[in-house]
């Protein structure tokens, strides 16, 4: 979370707030339908402490998703089940690259900042080395001869 408290009374996408007979009607499907897609495990809803489903927004959308895969594309359960899986390990690798990138961004801030902080601290009175310019020349050394 960015720290702030947020309110738990607030809804979002993922509060289980749907029966299942209303998130049948939203997402167009039989309630058994439901019950089915739970038991295979290809929409999971939160449960109450009697055990009744509730269906969050997210859900129902998730459902409509199944449907359309279904219905539409001709995929069998067991293919759309495998389809949710890696559409969910995709968004948790994207959310993991995020967090990396967020992590190597404040490193080579921290990394300008300290270097910042050594150029900073150099004495002022020395004179910045320049490499001499290399040339083709050959120079040969001579040691000088002892004088008889």
């Amino acid at each position: 979370m960015d720290g702030r408290r947020r309110n738990p009374y607030q809804l979002t996408d993922e509060s289980p707030v749907y029966v299942i007979s209303i998130a049948a009607q939203l997402s167009g499907l039989h309630p058994q339908t439901l019950r089915q897609y739970d038991r295979l495990g290809l929409v999971s809803p939160d449960r109450t402490a009697g055990r009744g489903r509730r269906y969050s927004a997210r859900d129902i959308e998730l459902l409509r998703t199944v449907q359309q895969l279904s219905q539409d594309e001709g995929i069998n359960l067991a293919g759309i089940k495998r389809i949710i899986e890696l559409e969910n390990q995709v968004a948790a690798l994207q959310q993991r690259v995020a967090e990396l990138s967020a992590a190597v961004d404040g490193a080579a801030v921290a990394m300008q900042q300290r270097e910042a902080q050594v150029h900073a601290s150099y004495r002022r009175d020395l004179v910045p080395y320049q490499d001499v310019q290399q040339t083709g020349a050959l120079v040969v050394w001579r040691p000088k001869r002892p004088k008889d």
